[in-house]
């Protein structure tokens, strides 16, 4: 059998010695090897998981009404709709309304060449219109992270878990059936929503 992903939210693994140590302190015979032990472990930790957080779906805690970019869209334009929006990254659509990638901080970072907001910042003081034509002249297309780590709507925790795992952004697009962008989820609102501060 195998481990299910994401089983462990704490990110702590098992070693086979945790394993074979936890059996030497239970009394009697135990006809279990480590692995069966493993995939039983897994198995039950994710039901109990799936029961714990059954209520959750991406539909239900993500933010509405988002005012997506277009991938032609210059970066000052979607630097000001980020702004407006207070956000950290937004969805990049087509004219249908699919997803296609995400605009984030880090990408704006990036084309400025710039490590960090700090340094950013110490260069900008020092030549305050150096960044301009850039980010006048450049679509969002050239920039954005493609293609876009997504959930459905009706995705529950692990789901979600998974994908945010696998996603390089705090935030996480919501898609219809036909990838249409319906909302965002935010890294931080589904961890408060779930009590899982603790673990992250």
């Amino acid at each position: 059998m195998q481990r299910p992903p994401d089983a462990n939210l704490t990110g702590a693994e098992i070693s086979d010695d945790d394993v074979l140590d936890a059996m030497r302190h239970i009394s009697g015979y135990l006809d279990i090897t480590v692995e069966d032990f493993r995939a039983l472990y897994a198995l039950a930790h994710q039901h109990a998981l799936e029961r714990t957080f059954a209520h959750v779906r991406a539909g239900s805690l993500m933010r509405s009404g988002i005012r997506p970019v277009g991938p032609e869209t210059l970066l000052d334009q979607a630097a000001q709709t980020m702004a407006e929006q207070g956000l950290k990254a937004l969805p990049v659509v087509d004219a249908g309304g699919r997803v296609l990638g995400m605009l984030t901080e880090t990408d704006f970072l990036r084309r400025l060449q710039a490590q960090g907001f700090l340094e950013l910042m110490l260069r900008l003081m020092v030549s305050p219109t150096g960044f301009s034509h850039r980010c006048h002249e450049t679509p969002v297309s050239a920039v954005m992270t493609a293609p876009a780590v997504s959930v459905p709507e009706e995705a529950g925790f692990a789901a979600i878990v998974t994908a945010f795992r696998h996603c390089p952004g705090r935030s996480l697009p919501v898609v219809d059936g036909s990838g249409r962008l319906r909302g965002l989820l935010l890294r931080k609102q589904f961890v408060v929503a779930c009590h899982l501060e603790p673990f992250v």
